[in-house]
Parts: C-alpha cells; sequence; structure tokens
C-alpha cells in the first residue's frame, strides 16, 4: 500500500448518479463495514441532484465523496520514505547519508518539510572534480560546524554555528613571516602547531585557525582568538589531508538542484507519471502533497507493482456509465438490476443482479441475509431510494419485493412513504433555478445497440405543469449533447408519475424513425406522448435497442 497503509475499497455507482445509486453505495458500504474487516468508503461519480439532495439533508445522511477517475494514484502505491535533509548540512554528510540509505538522491527540505531542491550524486562528485578558488567555502557560506565535522576535528574557540563567509582558504607554507606577506583579513588559515604562527595569524585578523596533526592549542592561543571572534579547529589530519578534504565541508545549499524540478503530487496518476518517466533519465523523484511538503521518493521500480484500486460498482454494470478510468481498477463486486452490459473484468468478480426495480431492494436483502441490523439513517435513504427508481411503485420495474422492502424499511426509519415522496419528487422537480445542462445531466445514461450510441436522460415530475418549465429549456440543448458527445441519437423522458406518462424529447438524424418503430406512434410539435411508459429501463430502453437492432 501507499502513504495510507490501510486497506480500503470503494463503493461507487455510476455517472450523473440518480438517489438509488447514491444510497445503495452509502447503505452498502455500511453493511459490509459490519461484516468486514476492510474499510469500506462510498464514493459518488458525479453531482448528486436536488432529489438525492432532499433525501440526504432529510435523513442526515454525509454526502459521498466525488471521484471522477479510480486509476492507481501515486498515493496508492508503496514508496521509498527517505528523510528529508537540511540545506547547510557539508556533502561529507551527504554522502554518508547516501551510503547509509543507498540512495542516490536526497531530498532537501525546509520548514513544515516544503520541498527546497534534490541533491544527487553526481552533485557531490562535480564538487570534487571541478576546480575552485580558494574562496568557493566563504562563496557558499560554510559553517564552522560543518568544516570541523569534516576534518574530524574539535571546535577550540569560537561559535561553531557561525559561518566563513568572507577571505579565502590559505596554508601556512613557511612560517610567521609568511603570514604578513601573504595572508589576507578574514582568511581561514591551515596550518602546524607553531604557538607563533597561530599567534600571527590571529593577529592578521584570521576569521579561522586549522589547527593539524592533533597538536595542542596553547592556553594563550584560545584567549586571543576568543578575544579577535576567531574560530579555532583541531583536526588530526595533516595539512594536505586537510586541505584536499576541506572542500567537502561546503553545504549542499551550494550544489543542489533547485529549479525546473520534476517532482510528482499524491494525487497523480501513476499512468501519467509512468509516462513523465519515460521521458527523463533520472533515478528518483520527489513525491509531495498538495501543500507542496515533501512526502517520499519513488523510482521506476516503485511502479512495476502498483496496486489498483479497489471498487464495487452497484446499480450499473454498462462501461459507458462507470467512473473514468474503470479499466484501471480492480473490481470486486457489481451489485445491480439492470441488464447486462459492456462492463469486463480481468478476474472473476462477485456478480449479483436481480430483475427488481431497485438496487437499494436488493442491498435490503443483503442485510437480512447477513442478520444485520439497519439503522434509522440506513432505513431511511434505501426506503428513499425505493421510492425513487420505481416512481412510488408506479413504474413497471417495480416488484412485489421491492414494495415490501419499501414498507418495512419506512416503518424501521419512521417514516410516512406518501409524504416521504411528494417532498423528494418536489425537490428534484424544482427546474427554475437550474441551467439546461444541470436539468440534463441530473439523470443521464449512455448506451450502444448494434451501430448506434445513445443517451437517454429522464426527469420526472409530479405534475405535466412542472414539466413543462423544462421542455423548452432542452429543446437546443439535446442538440449540442448530440454534436459534443458524438452520439447517433439524443432521447429525454419528461415523465409524469401521477399520469403514469412520458413526453419524449429526441434529437439526431435516425431517433424518429427508432420512436416510431419501438412505440408506433408519431412525433408531435413537442415530442411524442407515449402514455404507459414510466420506465427507461423496462419500458424505454428494450424498446429502442430492438428497434435499432432490427
Amino acid at each position: 500500500m501507499g502513504l495510507n497503509q490501510e486497506k480500503k475499497v470503494w463503493i461507487i455507482g455510476h455517472k450523473n448518479p440518480d438517489t438509488d445509486s447514491i444510497c445503495a453505495a452509502i447503505a452498502y458500504a455500511d453493511l459490509k463495514n459490519k461484516i468486514s474487516e476492510i474499510k469500506h468508503e462510498p464514493k459518488r461519480a458525479g453531482s448528486i441532484n436536488e432529489e438525492t439532495r432532499y433525501v440526504l439533508d432529510f435523513f442526515q445522511v454525509e454526502e459521498p465523496e466525488l471521484v471522477t477517475d479510480v486509476r492507481a494514484q501515486m498515493k496508492d502505491i508503496s514508496f521509498r520514505r527517505t528523510a528529508g535533509v537540511s540545506d547547510h548540512i557539508s556533502l561529507k554528510r551527504a554522502w554518508e547519508l547516501m551510503k547509509t540509505e543507498d540512495v542516490v538522491t536526497l531530498p532537501v527540505t525546509g520548514v513544515h518539510n516544503r520541498l527546497q531542491g534534490l541533491i544527487v550524486t553526481s552533485d557531490i562528485a562535480t564538487s570534487y572534480m571541478d576546480v575552485y578558488d580558494n574562496r568557493v567555502l566563504a562563496t557558499a557560506k560554510t559553517l564552522y560546524k560543518n568544516i570541523a565535522e569534516t576534518l574530524a576535528g574539535t571546535i577550540l574557540a569560537g561559535n561553531e554555528h557561525a559561518y566563513f563567509m568572507k577571505g579565502r582558504v590559505v596554508a601556512e607554507t613557511s612560517g610567521p613571516d609568511w603570514m604578513d606577506e601573504y595572508m589576507e583579513p578574514d582568511d581561514l588559515v591551515i596550518l602546524g602547531g607553531h604557538t607563533s604562527s597561530q599567534m600571527r595569524a590571529i593577529e592578521n585578523n584570521a576569521s579561522c585557525l586549522v589547527v593539524c596533526l592533533g597538536l595542542a592549542v596553547s592556553k594563550e592561543v584560545i584567549e586571543a582568538a576568543d578575544r579577535r571572534d576567531c574560530v579555532v579547529i583541531g583536526t588530526p589530519y595533516d595539512t594536505f589531508t586537510a586541505a584536499r578534504l576541506i572542500n567537502q565541508s561546503m553545504p549542499i545549499k551550494y550544489f543542489m538542484t533547485k529549479k525546473n524540478l520534476i517532482q510528482f503530487d499524491l494525487e497523480d496518476y501513476v499512468d501519467d507519471v509512468k509516462d513523465v518517466m519515460s521521458k527523463v533519465r533520472h533515478r528518483d523523484f520527489p513525491i509531495v502533497d498538495e501543500e507542496n511538503n515533501y512526502v517520499g521518493m519513488v523510482s521506476r521500480r516503485y511502479l512495476l507493482n502498483t496496486q489498483k484500486k479497489q471498487i464495487i460498482l452497484v446499480d450499473h454494470n454498462e462501461k459507458t456509465q462507470a467512473v473514468d478510468g474503470i479499466a484501471g481498477a480492480e473490481i470486486l463486486e457489481i451489485i445491480d438490476h439492470h441488464r447486462l452490459g459492456s462492463l469486463e473484468t480481468i478476474s472473476p468478480v462477485f456478480f449479483r443482479n436481480q430483475p427488481l426495480g431497485c438496487t437499494s431492494t436488493i442491498i435490503f436483502q443483503m442485510y437480512q441475509e447477513k442478520d444485520v441490523e439497519i439503522s434509522k439513517k440506513t432505513a431511511g435513504i434505501l426506503c428513499a431510494a425505493i421510492i425513487s427508481d420505481t416512481l412510488m411503485f408506479r413504474s413497471p420495474t417495480c416488484t412485489d419485493a421491492d414494495r415490501a422492502a419499501a414498507e418495512k424499511l419506512a416503518n424501521i426509519a419512521g417514516i410516512d412513504i406518501e409524504i416521504l415522496a411528494k417532498n423528494m419528487f418536489q425537490a428534484g422537480s424544482d427546474f427554475n433555478r437550474k441551467t439546461p445542462e444541470e436539468i440534463f445531466y441530473q439523470d443521464f445514461k449512455t448506451f450502444s445497440a448494434g451501430k448506434y450510441e445513445f443517451g437517454v436522460a429522464q426527469l420526472s415530475a409530479m405534475s405535466r405543469e412542472e414539466l413543462d418549465t423544462v421542455r423548452g429549456k432542452l429543446k437546443d440543448f439535446i442538440e449540442m449533447v448530440l454534436s459534443e458527445r458524438k452520439l447517433d441519437m439524443v432521447f429525454v423522458m419528461l415523465t409524469d408519475i401521477l399520469e403514469e406518462s412520458t413526453l419524449l424529447l429526441s434529437a439526431g438524424e435516425d431517433a424518429d424513425g427508432m420512436i416510431r418503430q419501438a412505440f408506433s406512434v408519431r412525433r408531435e410539435a413537442d415530442g411524442c406522448l407515449l402514455k404507459g411508459v414510466v420506465s427507461r429501463k423496462k419500458q424505454l430502453i428494450p424498446a429502442l435497442i430492438g428497434a435499432m437492432q432490427e
């Protein structure tokens, strides 16, 4: 697993979800969490419509999180949790950490673990091989503490947390007189154990003395150094070795890469990351969170065994209706009440499909089969879903099992079915403040039959007057949907629940012919009136598909 080690399964309905799709996901997650040790979370693949929002608000149930793509993300994979380092550490210390951690890249982080840059082995190699002048230690603003650590030395005088910021690095070659001729103020002087040379360097305003071979430094020299704020470092190395190693004390800040970093976000999709990695020859890449805080490092080998997101689908089994990226996820279960669609799985799954009016009826049956108690809230949303999908038992898809389930659930929730149904449908048919796009996509599905790809939206209301308010809004919009989504036909069902009829709007060159063939009716000025037709799943879709296949 990735950053979140707890294994999770998402339960999700179709795009443009209706009340059944949302409520079935919530309720099934509740059931699975009560009978399984694995965490199950309800999700939604689109915006919630007003009817569903009313139901969730009424029963005080939290809206599921929106998920628009279920491909594996960086947060789903295992990656290396190499700790970030400060930009003040020395090149030598960075090299030691790389050897200890067996890595070639170190992330450089600051306050709140904010990513500042990267230091790689090639940066350190460059620092060793390039020829620098003797002012580079000051240019790099090197900590005296780093110098002491690099030289395996000890701070004998001065502030170890101060920086060498001016002057050159010079080595004594011929005694005290050399100081007067070649030394400049603020230089760092590498020298031996002669007190006279040490005192002369201090008098010439050296910023730091590096005393080699582990030789003792007199009290006189220490006191003089303290008076002039001169740092004294004792090292066991000889002059040559100290001079050779001292550049390794420079901070990595001077060498690290800070600009144009290639980094990935926890939310990035693994497929997209692979594409970037294939074009860039870096060994490692940093991963950051949404606030650009560093969380880990990743290389190509970590992507080889990517763990797919585990998904349970409810209320659909058509690929065209499923959330984006479903082909890159692992489907564990499908719970549905529609015709068998085009969705394929790599391995066998638990598939429960029953000819009922509502997926939530199946979920209710599963509660009973597992002998799990249903809470009032869960009972309420399951009942509302059955009311919605069966149009309060008026749809031909409604079975005795649906009605019996709704009545039992209403009793558990302590609600009146007719009152809840009236309020739900009124909330769902309040079209005045909605755009044509919001109205159309609140319940829209796509299908395929023969050579045709077509879409069907359905809007239900308690009266014809409510539906008449949207007919004009959708007339031109469905033509736009036809073009933008590259469909052959688009249909809109304006369903009058009480009258049990549907005014069918259509767009597409062959749409009128298919309606005539399927229902033996002709288009009128405002659409085709289909009396007794209220179910998309059982009445409209089978008839249209039959006509298209002929």
